[in-house]
C-alpha cells in the first residue's frame, strides 16, 4: 500500500515537472516565431495590459486550483513554472516592439533576445546596467514592470501561499495522515 502511494507520488511529480517543462519550452518557443511587428504603439500597449488581465485571472484560476489539488504545493510549483514565463514574455515582447520602433530606446538595439534578457535581469532585480532604458517612454515601461514584479513577488506569492495553507489544511482533515506527502 505504501509502495502504490509512493509511486502516485512520484506520477504526480513528474506529471507536473513535465507540464511545466513544456509549458516553458512551448511560451519561450512561441516567443521567437510568433511574428512581433507593427511597432509600438497604442496596440501594443493595449496588447500588454489585456496579457496582463490574461495573466492575472490565470494566477486566480490557479490559486483556486491549488486550494483544492491534492498535491498541492506540486500544483502551486506548476503555476509558478508556468505564470512567470507567460509574465516575463509579454514585457519582453514589449520591450521588443518598442526598441524595434524607437532603436533610441534602449542603450543599444534589442533582439529578441536581447529583449528577454533585459526582462530577466529586470524582473530579478539585478540590473547589470549592459542595456538601460534611455527614452521617457522605455523608462515608464521599465518602471511599470519593476511595479508589475513587485506585485506578482509579493501579493501574488502570498496568495499562493494562502491556497497552499487551504489546501493542505482541506486535503488533512479529508485524509488523516497524508500533510506531509507533497
Amino acid at each position: 500500500m505504501e509502495r502504490n502511494a509512493a509511486d502516485q507520488r512520484r506520477l504526480v511529480l513528474l506529471g507536473h515537472l513535465l507540464r511545466s517543462v513544456l509549458a516553458v519550452a512551448l511560451l519561450t518557443g512561441l516567443y521567437y516565431v510568433v511574428p512581433l511587428e507593427g511597432g509600438f504603439g497604442i496596440t501594443t500597449v493595449l496588447t500588454l495590459v489585456l496579457g496582463l488581465a490574461v495573466f492575472g485571472f490565470l494566477t486566480a484560476w490557479q490559486i483556486t486550483a491549488i486550494s483544492h489539488a491534492q498535491f498541492p504545493r506540486m500544483r502551486a510549483l506548476e503555476a509558478l513554472a508556468t505564470g512567470v514565463p507567460l509574465f516575463l514574455v509579454l514585457f519582453s515582447a514589449t520591450y521588443y516592439l518598442l526598441a524595434a520602433q524607437d532603436p533610441a530606446a534602449f542603450s543599444e538595439p534589442l533582439s529578441r533576445t536581447d529583449a528577454l534578457y533585459f526582462t530577466i535581469t529586470t524582473f530579478a532585480t539585478v540590473g547589470f546596467g549592459d542595456i538601460v532604458a534611455t527614452t521617457q517612454g522605455g523608462r515608464v515601461l521599465v518602471t511599470f514592470q519593476m511595479v508589475a514584479d513587485l506585485i506578482l513577488i509579493g501579493i501574488i506569492a502570498k496568495a499562493l501561499v494562502g491556497a497552499i495553507k487551504i489546501g493542505m489544511h482541506r486535503r488533512s482533515s479529508q485524509a488523516p495522515g497524508l500533510e506531509d506527502e507533497s
